[in-house]
Order: structure tokens, then C-alpha cells, then sequence
């Protein structure tokens, strides 16, 4: 308590033009208080806002894409199991010796030995579009000729 005691005796024994200039004083690190407390990290975010809104924008659209194919292939109608195998074999056909199929129990193994990076997007997406299989495994290797080979695994539906 001395020590406001002996702050308030200062004050008062301060001429009024001194109580005035330390008033002011006080009065410019409040507001420059205030400033670096409240107004200039609000003035950050309102800059970068609209930055962020444009990114969030993209990706809201990208993500509403996505749902529109992923909407498409759920509206696809299924195939039984041996609709699923024939399509999965017509579409291994155009490979050639490229692709070997076997089937066990309820999978449809599909061995690929040095097929281009090329022809093995457009076969997934043929196994996909055509026979509605989206494989369940895959071991893929690039090999030397810049070529994959591997295996790609597909379950068939419960018939």
C-alpha cells in the first residue's frame, strides 16, 4: 500500500501541465495497447480472409466433383458374380499375354507382366466402368523397362 500511497502523493505534488502531459502518456500506450492487442491482429485476419475463402472455394468445388463420380458409380447397377467374372475377363482380353487371370473361391486374382503405365490405367478403368470391380489388393512393381508387373485382386459380389 506504500507504494500507491507514495504514487498518489507524487500526482498531487505534480503541476497541473505535468498531471496533463502524464495523462497524455498514459492515454498513447493504452491505445497503442489496444492496437497491438485487439485492432491489429483483427486487421491480419481481415486481409487474409478472402485469400482463404478463395482456397476453401476451390477445394469446396473439388470435393463437390468427387461426390458427382462418386454419386455416378454408386448408381451404376450391380452385377451377380458371374456377370462380374466375364466382364473382368473381356476386359483382361485386349492385354494379351500381358494379363493372365485366375480365379479362387470368390476372387479373381489378374497377373500383369510388363504392361506400360498407360494400358494399365485404361484396363482398371474398363474393370471399374464395366464389370463395377474395384480391386481389393494390388502389388504392383515398375520393373526395369519401365513397365508394371504385379498382381491386382478383385472380390467378387455374393451371388
Amino acid at each position: 500500500m506504500s507504494g500507491w500511497m507514495n504514487l498518489k502523493g507524487r500526482w498531487q505534488a505534480a503541476s497541473a501541465r505535468e498531471q496533463r502531459w502524464l495523462w497524455t502518456a498514459a492515454v498513447l500506450v493504452a491505445l497503442a495497447l489496444l492496437w497491438r492487442v485487439a485492432v491489429a491482429p483483427a486487421l491480419a485476419v481481415l486481409k487474409s480472409a478472402e485469400p482463404q475463402h478463395q482456397t476453401l472455394e476451390t477445394q469446396l468445388q473439388h470435393m463437390q466433383v468427387l461426390q458427382a463420380q462418386a454419386q455416378a458409380l454408386q448408381a451404376l447397377p450391380t452385377l451377380d458374380a458371374r456377370e462380374m467374372q466375364r466382364a473382368l475377363e473381356a476386359s483382361v482380353k485386349p492385354l494379351g499375354t500381358a494379363a493372365q487371370v485366375a480365379q479362387q473361391m470368390d476372387r479373381i486374382t489378374v497377373t500383369l507382366k510388363g504392361l506400360d503405365a498407360l494400358a494399365l490405367a485404361q484396363w482398371l478403368s474398363s474393370a471399374r466402368q464395366n464389370a463395377h470391380a474395384v480391386p481389393t489388393e494390388a502389388h504392383l512393381k515398375r520393373n526395369a523397362a519401365s513397365s508394371w508387373d504385379g498382381t491386382v485382386v478383385f472380390t467378387l459380389a455374393a451371388q
